[in-house]
């Protein structure tokens, strides 16, 4: 069971929590059902394991987890477990999250099922597959997209049959936040998949850009969150996670690496949470 937690890799799961959250807080006032919310949960958590088993299963099975990796030991490449039982926990992650999403989307909007299929497509070919496009740089852009204004909108339009532009504006705040999860883990890497022939955005921007860009990414998810004051005036208080994240920019800038980036990936995560924690109750008490 451990080697299963583990390779579910739990400190990711904010990512998928937080747009879930948020899209639900924007349609309180109009509507709200327990149930569209749970399921939604369910399908972001489940479409999460799976893509965390997937990446799993396609960097493993291409030798691309070796000895030389910093990060989180991973199943296949440490020989915890089979290529194939991994690929098949993936498959059952997104075996739940396509039953619980078909069922929200017959109830709702039958039409929704496609961006059921394309996220999980989505999630299978970041690093699985014969081309998989997380090896080609675009792996912050899907994350920003599936992320961000699709789990946040979809879990608002669940409620209310609409898509809210507070809800978009939200979806791109955590969007960038959980791109910069991507940047900062993908900044831990680049020297070992610069070597092994991954060209992810880090391996293409080089050290340095990476870095900017990755405080780039915390800051304009902050700013896009604090814009939902406009309509929801104590959403500013989400801007107070800005503050929680300076230290982190500067341990970034300043050169860390390695197992520093490890620490900094794991406090990016929790900045996150607190960002979607205080901007969920931002909008929920406006």
């Amino acid at each position: 069971m451990k080697r299963w937690i583990l390779g579910a890799r739990l400190r990711t799961l904010p990512a998928a929590v937080v747009p879930v959250l948020l899209g639900t807080a924007t349609s309180v006032s109009v509507n709200f059902s327990w149930w569209k919310a749970v399921g939604a949960l369910l399908v972001a958590i489940s479409l999460q394991v799976g893509a965390n088993y997937a990446n799993d299963y396609g960097d493993g099975v291409r030798g691309l987890d070796g000895g030389s990796r910093v990060g989180p030991q991973r199943l296949v490449g440490s020989g915890l477990a089979t290529p194939a039982s991994v690929r098949r926990a993936a498959l059952i992650a997104f075996l739940v999250a396509a039953i619980s999403g078909a069922i929200l989307s017959l109830v709702v909007q039958p039409w929704l099922l496609l961006i059921g299929v394309t996220s999980i497509a989505a999630a299978w070919f970041y690093t699985a597959g014969r081309k998989p496009y997380g090896y080609k740089g675009l792996g912050e852009i899907s994350v920003f997209f599936f992320f961000g204004p699709v789990a946040t909108v979809g879990s608002s339009y669940l409620q209310i049959k609409m898509i809210s532009g507070l809800a978009l504006l939200a979806g791109v705040a955590t969007g960038l936040l959980a791109s910069s999860l991507l940047v900062v883990n993908n900044l831990r890497d680049r020297e070992s998949d610069l070597l092994l022939g991954k060209k992810t955005l880090a391996v293409k921007l080089g050290d340095n850009r990476t870095r900017i860009l990755y405080v780039f990414l915390v800051t304009a998810g902050c700013f896009f969150g604090g814009l939902c004051a406009f309509s929801r005036f104590w959403a500013v208080l989400s801007c107070v996670a800005l503050v929680a994240a300076l230290r982190q920019f500067k341990t970034v800038l300043k050169g860390a690496e390695g197992t520093d980036l490890i620490q900094v990936l794991n406090l990016t995560g929790r900045i996150q949470l607190l960002f979607g924690i205080l901007l969920t109750f931002g909008i929920i008490v406006s």
